[in-house]
């Protein structure tokens, strides 16, 4: 598959690892960066997302994308665990799902832009999941900064597969490829944010860590088995 990453917010907090490690399934080890779990409320819009070599469909390679992430180890392969993704397209959701099977759920979504500011909106509207909405704005606030190697913004965006589990609890990987994101320091106001509450997780009173991507194409392969 290929697709490209558009406007995208990654706004993670420190959270302490006990909350996270009981939401995985068997056989992932939770990833931590100077002792502390993070976890990740990843705002974006989604385009040309098709299979390889094949031309996008029109009304249906396009839309906001809403992902709430941690980051976790199999062996020596480590990767991105997926609380839930939340979509504005049920083909994307329900396909999403039987192939891949991450937990993705139908919301209603909006993203707009507005004298550089991204306004994006967001509410669940899926019984298969707890409500949870996300309404914010973001833009960002400086130059585009490669983040460097062994830093805390390499170890959370520099990521190049994805785990998920069926519902027996098998493990799969999804490889990805891309360059290396082009990050820039973001400011961000949240207005509402229930994305991690409705997995029984608070997140402290604290400003998160904010990156701000402008555009990534990615290709991502079909999933392996693990377990």
């Amino acid at each position: 598959m290929r697709m490209r990453w558009v406007d995208l917010l990654f706004a993670h907090w420190r959270v302490p690892a006990a909350t996270i490690q009981p939401l995985l399934p068997g056989g992932l080890e939770l990833e931590t960066f100077d002792g502390s779990a993070w976890l990740g409320i990843v705002p974006f819009r989604m385009e040309d997302v098709a299979p390889r070599f094949l031309p996008a469909i029109p009304g249906l390679s396009a839309f906001p994308e809403l992902n709430v992430r941690t980051y976790v180890r199999h062996g020596s392969r480590a990767g991105v665990w997926f609380l839930s993704l939340d979509a504005a397209r049920r083909p994307a959701v329900e396909g999403a799902r039987l192939g891949f099977h991450l937990p993705y759920f139908r919301a209603r979504m909006s993203v707009e832009t507005e004298a550089g500011w991204v306004e994006y909106r967001s509410d669940r509207d899926d019984a298969r999941g707890a409500a949870a909405a996300f309404a914010a704005r973001y833009h960002p606030i400086g130059p585009v900064q490669p983040a460097r190697s062994g830093s805390l913004a390499a170890f959370l965006t520099d990521r190049r597969g994805l785990f998920a589990a069926d519902a027996s609890g098998r493990l799969s990987w999804t490889a990805i490829r891309h360059d290396q994101w082009p990050l820039q320091p973001a400011d961000a106001e949240i207005q509402r944010n229930t994305m991690a509450s409705a997995d029984g997780i608070a997140l402290p009173d604290e400003q998160p860590v904010l990156y701000f991507s402008k555009r990534l194409d990615v290709v991502a392969w079909w999933p392996r088995r693990l377990t």
